[in-house]
Order: structure tokens, then sequence, then C-alpha cells
């Protein structure tokens, strides 16, 4: 009987290791196929989806019933399974170096569970060439079993996207990939049991995990273009989003817009593959460029709000700024690497009063990984108004809210067009 055949009569279970973003769905949808153990080291976390409640919030409590799913925090009950996936959270340290230690301390987890005939396949975003040369050693180490031999194993990169209920998991297509033919065959049929948009078949894994780095990172050097022209036409005096969209009626023309490029893939990724390049004696340049500049854009935008005040009379010292949205993304309560971070920071530099709102965002957990505290609600007249997030929240809200908390001397800094179409009563508007 096959590993796939054992997982449907539930001779067998399904493992996830890491239940954030990426695992959590992933775990719940094959736990309406198959038997599944869900594993993460959080206490907490894990004690709220045994109540049927997602820490991230982007799953509703309906996503956990009818799931025949075992929720833990002790590695032991990996050994229930013969199928282990892990989608742990891929970050870079404060150098820029690929940080590898969830993925090392995962894989040995997962390791010393590892029998005769498992399966062990990787979610998490790696640079090519991660899952064979650092990875299967610790499963090996962990289990004295040989890869490829005693056990299979393959990668199968994450494809969700925070916020976005329309490609949802099981309508992205999947790529996937082995280390020989049956395991290939094997995962197919695993994944395929969940997926409908269809399955990629990659050539080998090292071609599967360089396909996933550089999705985010084409698109991270796309937008960094696209903050470079903001920064030349601003000097200009020319709107960016204006020039975009009449661009934009060509029809071989894409549509990308500047901003700050923040969260656990686009700012991160591109340093994998730069990292995996420079361990090759290839300097990247287009690349490194991209990443530049996009990491120089929280700056430009606070010496612009700055000079703002510094043109009106205002010393930037005795300020108050209002800051809207500190997610890295719309309408999603993810706040990991959130350049918007970057952007409060700058601004700090010049003693600049700030406060900060966000609709999404935990209080505690902003609190927590940035020392920031939300405020409920603004609170008063602001110098300065900067729509950092462009939450529904905040395109919908009222021309009277807005108009009640600045003066025709504030300054509103739109980084993501979400003002289009509102009569706010400042005589000094950016969009980025």
């Amino acid at each position: 009987m096959s590993i796939y055949e054992k997982l449907k009569t539930k001779h067998c279970a399904v493992s996830v290791t890491g239940l954030g973003y990426v695992g959590l769905p992933l775990a719940l949808e094959f736990a309406r196929h198959y038997r599944v153990i869900g594993f993460d080291i959080n206490e907490e976390r894990v004690a709220l989806m045994r109540q049927g409640i997602d820490p991230s919030k982007e799953l509703p409590s309906s996503a956990f019933e009818g799931c025949d799913i075992k929720f833990t925090t002790d590695p032991a009950d990996l050994k229930e399974a013969h199928f282990h996936i892990i989608g742990v959270p891929t970050d870079i340290d404060d150098h820029k170096v690929p940080d590898l230690n969830p993925l090392i301390k995962a894989s040995q987890s997962v390791g010393r569970a590892l029998k005769q005939g498992d399966y062990v396949v990787y979610e998490s975003t790696v640079y090519p060439g991660c899952t064979e040369e650092d990875c299967l050693p610790e499963l090996e180490k962990a289990s004295g079993l040989q890869g490829g031999v005693d056990f299979k194993y393959g990668y199968s990169p994450e494809r969700i996207v925070p916020g976005d209920k329309v490609k949802t998991l099981t309508g992205i297509l999947k790529i996937v990939s082995g280390n020989d033919a049956e395991a290939l065959y094997e995962i197919s049929k695993v994944y395929g049991e969940i997926i409908t948009a269809g399955l990629h078949r990659a050539s080998s894994i090292k071609v599967a995990e360089a396909a996933k780095v550089i999705e985010n990172t084409q698109r991270d050097i796309n937008i960094s273009l696209m903050n470079e022209l903001a920064i030349i036409f601003d000097r200009m005096g020319i709107d960016t989003r204006e020039v975009i969209e009449a661009a934009g009626t060509k029809w071989n023309f894409h549509k990308y817009y500047p901003g700050l490029v923040g969260g656990h893939c686009i700012s991160v990724d591109p340093f994998y593959l730069m990292h995996k390049s420079r361990s090759l004696g290839y300097e990247p340049q287009v690349i490194a460029a991209g990443r530049r500049v996009n990491d120089y854009m929280p700056h430009f935008i606070a010496k612009k709000v700055v000079q703002a005040l510094i043109e009106n009379g205002r010393n930037p010292g005795e300020c108050r700024v209002l800051v809207m949205g500190i997610t890295f993304k719309e309408d999603v309560a993810d706040i990991r690497n959130s350049k918007v971070v970057d952007l409060i920071r700058e601004l700090e530099d010049y003693s600049i009063t700030i406060d900060v709102i966000d609709p999404h965002a935990s209080v505690v957990d902003v609190k927590h990984e940035y020392g920031i505290d939300l405020k409920p609600e603004a609170e008063g007249k602001y110098d300065a108004i900067i729509v950092a997030v462009g939450h529904r929240e905040y395109i919908t809200r009222s021309d009277d809210f807005y108009n009640s908390i600045i003066t025709e001397d504030s300054i509103i800094y739109d980084l993501k067009g979400a003002l289009k179409g509102h009569s706010i009563k400042s005589r000094t508007k950016f969009i980025l």
C-alpha cells in the first residue's frame, strides 16, 4: 500500500510543523481528507487553535469544523505521522543573512520522529540547495536513517497570500518536487487531494526552490523600479500614480506601484538568493540594487514629511504626527518585517511625537515586537497624517473624520492612494 493510500485510509497520518500563516491553513485543509498532527512550539497559539481560533486572524472558526486534527506542542507526537510537512518561518538576521535556525530545529524534531518509509516535505522559502544541503543532513543525523533510501523527501513551496480571500490555498497552482520519481509521484498524489488548481511537477528539488525564491525577488525588483521612479518624479512634481495609469493603457505594461516593501516574503527572499549567489562567487547586481532602493523608502518618506513641516514653519520636535497602519500590507494582522516601523523610527529621530493606529494589528504583538504602543483611535489635531497602509477602514472613513483631526496647514502623506477622491482640507498633500 502506497503512502497516499495509507493516508487516505487513515492508517497513517500527516504532520505539519509550524502552524503560522502557511502551516495552519494547510493542516486544516489536509485534515478534511487525512488524519493530521499539527505541531507548533508556541503554546499560546496552539491553545487558541484547540478552541477553533486562528491566532493570525486569517481563518474563521468554521475552517476548523469537520477536521481530523490534533494540535500539539509535544514533538513526540510527530512519531504518530508518516508524511511530515515543515513550514516554519525563514527570516534574515540583523546582517541580512538567512536565519535557518527555525528550519534546522524543525528538521531535528521531525528527524527524531522519522521511521522507515516516511516522507518529509519542506514548504519554507529557502535558497536553491537548502533542502538537500542543510536540512537533509539534520534529518539523517537525528533519525539515523538515510535520505532517499530509508525515507523520501521533497519540496513544495508555499504560495499563500495573506489577506487574499479569493486566491486561497486550494485555488493556487502548487509546485511539487521529490528526491526521485517515486517520491514525486506520491507527493503529487497527497497534495493533489486538496489542490483544485492543479500541480506543477518540477524536475528537481533545486528547481522548485529556485522557482519560489525568484517569485518574490521579481516582485521586489519591479516595485523597486516604481519606487525609484517615484523619487525621480517627486523632483519633477509629477504624480507617479497618474504616470502609471497613463502608461498602463498600453497592453504590455505591467502595473506595479511604489510603496513600503515589507513582510515575510518580498523583503526577505531576495537576501536568500543573494546569499547563495555570493557563496558561489558572484555578487548579484540587480537584486541588490532593488533591495537598496526599497530599504531606502522609509528614509525618503520621513525626509519629505519633515521638509514639508519645516516649510510650513513648524519645528518638527514640537509636531504631532499620526501614522495610520503598521501591518506590512492592507487588511491583514501580520506585522512581520513591517517597513512602517522603519518609517516611524526615522520620524522619531527628529523628536516628533507619533501616534500609531491600526484596526487589524494586535496591540500586544506590536508592543512585544517593536515596543510601540498602538492607540485605539486618533486623538486631537495632528500636524501631519501618514496613511501608511491602505486598510479598507481608512478608504471608507468619512471626510469629516479626516478634517476633524487636521488643520489647513496639516500635511497629508498618502502612501497607498487610499484617500483618492476624498475632500480633505489640507493645502499640502502627497501621494507616493
